[in-house]
């Protein structure tokens, strides 16, 4: 079988995790071509690591054919670069799904991939059972919800941090909302929640509530779908972000499986 050629779009930790998966052979079906990232350094190491390509504009990337552009940079570079990936003829993997969140974009990339026969695959990031969330969601009307515990340090920098967070003794809960309003909120930190979302019932109609919890390190995400009769929940915990970077190479893997998971 000839193999896929494949393009990254991020120079990162992420990323490189998946490219060391495909060093490792774990991507065989794939011929690696190029690399693209906001930072020339990494970028360029990356690249050389990889033997392929480092390219410093989307055009460049693209002039190498990618079959797949798998992403593992930011939000704003999928709503920067999606449509035109999916116009050159390339399907996208996409690890920054908070991006979807923006009900016109996400429209608008679902369009752009069915008029130009390409797809967008939703990496499952930190967490994963989209099959059984889904499933749920098609039997009936559902409701579903995302609860979040992280670590009070992990919300500095962000519009819930306070100073006092670091000092309590006590769960405090500090958001409430819609997975809308929590991207909106948080555009770095709640993608978990923008990707159930999608699973079930809509970054809209998805409720998200996060908590502060002292001494806590990681993230804990407790996902779910309920109908009458039937109720699905996935509750996964991690310190690091490299799953995530392995979600990709997970996807990926199942592109070209005769067998899917």
């Amino acid at each position: 079988m000839q193999k896929k050629r494949l393009g990254m779009l991020g120079s990162g930790f992420l990323s490189e995790v998946v490219v060391n998966a495909w060093k490792q052979g774990l991507l065989e079906d794939y011929e690696l071509v190029g690399v693209m990232g906001r930072n020339q350094n990494t970028t360029e190491e990356l690249a050389k690591s990889a033997g392929c390509k480092a390219c410093s504009t989307m055009e460049e990337l693209l002039q190498c054919k990618p079959d797949y552009v798998a992403e593992a940079a930011s939000v704003q570079s999928v709503k920067t670069h999606a449509e035109a990936i999916l116009s050159a003829g390339s399907s996208l993997v996409v690890l920054s799904i908070g991006a979807f969140a923006d009900a016109d974009f996400y429209d608008k990339i679902k369009k752009t991939a069915r008029d130009h026969g390409t797809r967008v695959y939703i990496a499952s990031g930190a967490i994963g059972g989209f099959d059984v969330l889904r499933t749920v969601s098609l039997m009936g009307k559902a409701t579903s919800g995302i609860e979040t515990r992280k670590g009070p340090a992990s919300l500095q920098n962000t519009p819930l941090f306070e100073e006092s967070l670091m000092h309590d003794v006590e769960d405090r809960h500090v958001f409430s909302g819609n997975a809308k309003k929590a991207i909106e909120l948080l555009p770095t930190k709640v993608n978990v929640a923008v990707a159930a979302s999608l699973a079930t019932t809509g970054p809209e109609n998805t409720s998200v509530n996060i908590y502060s919890v002292p001494g806590f390190i990681g993230d804990d995400h407790k996902i779910t779908a309920e109908i009458e009769g039937v109720k699905a929940v996935v509750d996964i915990y991690s310190d690091t972000s490299e799953i995530a970077g392995w979600s990709v190479v997970a996807v990926l893997q199942n592109i070209t499986s005769p067998i899917v998971f």
